[in-house]
């Protein structure tokens, strides 16, 4: 079955430091484009709670794999610790790094 999933870390000044497609097939540039459309679009709704926290995690999905995407995000909260323990990485910047880009890809191959 293919699933289609785009991941989104919002900083708390609604500024995206990272922005994967994850899909375990390949997707037009126009459906990634729908994707991030919805995704900002989302940011509005949760606005409140970003108040809340200093990070914020979304994943658009069409599976229904409630225990995988609750690893995937386990996972990938703790390679996000790992980010922002890093000395040299500025809180609220892009993340760049393509050992967290893989990492966060085999993750959504293995749970999504």
């Amino acid at each position: 079955m293919a699933s289609t999933a785009c991941f989104i870390i919002v900083s708390r000044n609604d500024i995206p430091v990272y922005e994967a497609e994850v899909s375990s097939t390949l997707k037009k540039e126009e459906a990634a484009h729908q994707h991030q459309f919805i995704l900002h679009a989302a940011l509005d709704i949760v606005q409140d709670l970003a108040w809340t926290t200093s990070a914020l995690l979304m994943l658009l999905h069409d599976s229904r794999n409630e225990d995988g995407i609750k690893s995937f995000f386990q996972e990938v909260h703790e390679l996000y610790i790992k980010i922002l323990l890093n000395p040299v990485y500025v809180p609220g910047s892009r993340i760049t790094s393509s050992y967290f880009d893989t990492k966060v890809r085999g993750l959504a191959r293995k749970y999504l």
